[in-house]
């Protein structure tokens, strides 16, 4: 059994870090949960300093209805973190999320496979933000990608 594994099932002398990873252009925020500031491994090898804060985050369902969501909360005390992701959603420019976890003892790597996400939506107020952020809906997606319609191809009315 895996020590995360462990973790999850039970408690021990480690503990689960969760860190965030948001990139909104150019900008890049790394956060943790917890008190403390932590410096850990990504899986590119690149050593981050994750900055402490108040988040708390809601993972995915594990299910088949095709809107896995990652829901998260930060504290908006200093407010910088909110004024990029409301520029983003304002401009329409892409932000991505990154969530890793990792354990206490070991900050060489993340403990499990990172998730990667697009973020959708947002809300603030003076206290908090609340963010979602997803993977890509497959349901609402069409198959196959080129729709052949007749504004793109007017020769499909004289088909028959």
């Amino acid at each position: 059994m895996t020590v995360l594994n462990r973790l999850y099932a039970s408690s021990g002398n480690e503990v689960i870090i969760e860190t965030l990873e948001i990139s909104i252009g150019d900008e890049v925020h790394y956060l943790c949960k917890g008190y403390e500031d932590i410096t850990a491994v990504t899986e590119d090898g690149d050593t981050v300093t994750f900055k402490a804060c108040a988040i708390d985050i809601a993972l995915p369902a594990r299910n088949s209805d095709g809107t896995q969501d990652l829901q998260f909360a930060i504290s908006n005390i200093e407010g910088v973190v909110s004024t990029a992701i409301r520029a983003a959603l304002d401009n329409l420019s892409s932000a991505t999320l990154k969530y890793r976890n990792f354990i206490s003892t070991d900050l060489s790597a993340p403990a499990s496979k990172p998730y990667t996400l697009a973020v959708k939506s947002g809300s603030w107020t003076a206290l908090k933000v609340q963010i979602k952020a997803g993977y890509m809906n497959i349901l609402d997606t069409a198959w196959p990608r080129n729709r052949y319609t007749l504004p793109y191809y007017p020769g499909l009315r004289y088909i028959s």
